[in-house]
């Protein structure tokens, strides 16, 4: 089992993860906005099943990288300060979406069809399995356990606080839109507020201590 810091920092990462503008937010509030509440919700479940898809693999994939290639460690810290760095860079390029502006282009679709887009938006969507491949080999440690088990221990916490996250965005996407629309300042607030949470983590991440 992980230690209890050791969930604290991996679920700040997370939610670093989850704030930062990407396929799976814009394709939630775009829907929500277009079709309503409910649609985003069928959407949501969609995602949250991509997300166990990614869990699986990437946990199975790591049991046998960490157990048999000590040096990739090493390798996948230096690619998660890097996507990190990218994520913040990206959260403040000039000429950014607002990523609560509403699309033209959705039309109504069935709620199969809403969880099958956001399963596939979230199975596809490199950004989820960057970070898991990056990231929980920094908080894996085989002396304590299970890699399996302490994988799918950060899935199940990552996956939870996603859903959190995505399912509060989801109920309120109208009143935010709204809200941004009248106060555009406060968009570029909460881009650098983005910015300056993944920045944190990279850095900590690149000062921390290897295995």
């Amino acid at each position: 089992m992980l230690a209890s810091s050791d969930l604290l920092f991996f679920g700040l990462a997370a939610f670093g993860l989850v704030i930062s503008p990407g396929p799976n937010m814009i394709y939630l509030i775009s829907r929500t906005l277009v079709q309503g509440r409910k649609a985003g919700l069928i959407s949501l479940a969609g995602v949250i099943c991509g997300f166990l898809f990614h869990i699986i693999m990437v946990s199975l994939g790591l049991t046998i990288v960490l157990l048999k290639v000590p040096y990739a460690y090493a390798a996948l810290k230096s690619l998660g300060v890097a996507y990190l760095l990218y994520l913040a860079f990206q959260a403040i390029k000039p000429n950014g979406k607002n990523i609560f502006e509403k699309r033209e282009d959705l039309k109504h679709d069935s709620p199969l069809k809403l969880f099958s887009i956001g399963l596939f938006t979230n199975v596809l969507n490199p950004k989820v399995a960057v970070f898991y491949l990056s990231f929980f080999p920094q908080f894996i440690k085989p002396e304590q356990g299970d890699v399996l088990i302490q994988s799918l221990q950060l899935g199940v916490t990552q996956m939870t606080i996603s859903f959190t996250v995505n399912f509060i965005i989801v109920l309120t996407a109208a009143r935010a839109a709204a809200w941004f629309s009248r106060q555009p300042a406060w968009m570029k607030v909460q881009k650098w507020f983005m910015a300056s949470v993944l920045t944190f983590l990279a850095v900590r991440m690149a000062f921390e201590k290897s295995k």
